[in-house]
């Protein structure tokens, strides 16, 4: 429970660094400390979960797809950028490979 507990401090803490590197890119150049000390954390969490026992294809395949997923909605919701069609269904094939690597990781 701990190691899960982790990554989702480590995703929630990558995906704030980057909308906050978002942010900075309008040149509102205080948006630069919660990038760099977003990153930090999420790799000192991510850290935390392998430690704990997650194994690394899972925590990383995890951290990644649901980063990039709620990146994406995220980006959609603050920023009006584009969320179409076939960006979610690439987002659905990340969901499933990562899945699929999940469960054969358990056979």
């Amino acid at each position: 429970m701990t190691s899960w507990l982790l990554l989702l401090g480590a995703i929630v803490t990558e995906v704030g660094a980057t909308l906050s590197l978002r942010m900075s890119a309008t040149g509102d150049r205080r948006w630069y400390l919660p990038v760099v000390v977003g990153y930090l954390l999420a790799f000192a969490l991510l850290s935390g979960a392998l430690a704990a026992g997650m194994p690394l294809g899972v925590a990383y395949g995890i951290w990644s797809a649901v980063g990039i997923v709620a990146t994406a909605v995220l980006s959609r919701i603050l920023f009006r950028e584009p969320l179409t069609p076939l960006m979610l269904g690439g987002m659905g094939l990340i969901v499933v490979g990562v899945l699929l690597v999940e469960l054969g990781g358990s056979h």
